[in-house]
């Protein structure tokens, strides 16, 4: 995923369509969800939704009514499995400093020690 946006779509997506199959959605709904860290227009809403459906998280079907479109939401392997993904991925980076800060501080201690050694 490359930007915030799709992030909190498909974060949305995940929850509200845990465990059912199949499940209607409104772009309003989507964008009401995402309103209070970002605006989304419908436009980009249905640009998401086909990059999300291209990129084998989701299959959705617009569906027509008479209180506007909805979409008809079936999340594939990738998409019930987003969640989960994006703890794992947030939890290597978290290790990644960690590990990037200690060694950063042993280095410098064990310099200190060098340059206390041979100074002296």
């Amino acid at each position: 995923m490359t930007s915030r946006k799709e992030k909190l779509v498909m974060s949305y997506l995940c929850k509200v369509c845990s465990g059912k199959k199949t499940h209607l959605i409104s772009p309003h709904e989507i964008a009401m969800s995402a309103s209070s860290k970002v605006v989304l227009t419908v436009a980009e809403i249905d640009e998401i939704m086909a990059y999300l459906s291209m990129e084998n998280y989701l299959d959705f079907v617009v569906s027509d009514s008479k209180n506007g479109y909805y979409y008809c939401v079936t999340l594939k392997n990738k998409g019930r499995t987003f969640l989960a993904d994006s703890k794992k991925q947030r939890k290597a980076f978290a290790m990644l400093v960690l590990r990037s800060v200690f060694l950063a501080t042993v280095s410098f201690v064990f310099g200190v020690i060098l340059k206390a050694i041979f100074k002296g």
